[in-house]
């Protein structure tokens, strides 16, 4: 059955790398996750300094060792400090499998999360052999509907109070793909 590799993949698309994380980014991921504008419907581990950002980084490569997911970094090409990061939290072999994503502000509207989502896509159809990747938006957050909308993701449904964080329930609205829809463009 296919599933992640042994070894981390890189990817690499027209203006970024994929990358693993790493603690040398240890200050990238602070930077990002305590933005307010990056954090506002992205429920993440509360960080007060760059070292808690290790936390996040250790969950991320026991997910990959475990084969249940994969986190990328995503990196200007050529350059090792990150932007943003792109992945499938959860992986089931051989049937589905959920992505996030999260970058910073000053490189919205440009077309790296959309280049970075296509990337990751192909893996999961092409690597993972997943039939459907999914993605849980929560209501508000027009950006991410429309970059998923961009990449032939089609919106299938409130779902109430689907998302658990810190003791609160919250709706989402579900995207998916299928591969079948890859077929058909």
């Amino acid at each position: 059955m296919p599933g992640l590799p042994e070894i981390f993949p890189e990817l690499h698309t027209q203006r970024l790398d994929l990358i693993e994380i790493t603690t040398q980014h240890l200050q990238d991921l602070y930077h990002l996750f305590t933005n307010p504008q990056v954090t506002e419907f992205y429920q993440v581990i509360p960080l007060q300094e760059p070292g808690d950002a290790q936390k996040i980084v250790g969950m991320l490569s026991q997910r990959f060792k475990d084969k249940t997911g994969i986190r990328w970094g995503i990196a200007p090409k050529g350059e090792s400090h990150l932007i943003g990061t792109i992945g499938y939290n959860t992986f089931t072999r051989g049937h589905r499998s959920t992505i996030a994503f999260a970058l910073l502000p000053e490189y919205w509207g440009k077309g790296y999360i959309t280049e970075a989502i296509a990337a990751i896509v192909q893996f999961g159809f092409d690597v993972l052999k997943v039939n459907r990747i999914e993605a849980e938006v929560l209501p508000g957050n027009m950006a991410s509907e429309i970059v998923l909308r961009k990449n032939g993701f089609h919106h299938e449904g409130l779902l109430r109070q689907w998302m658990l964080w810190d003791d609160t329930h919250y709706d989402i609205n579900m995207y998916a793909l299928l591969k079948d829809d890859m077929n058909h463009k």
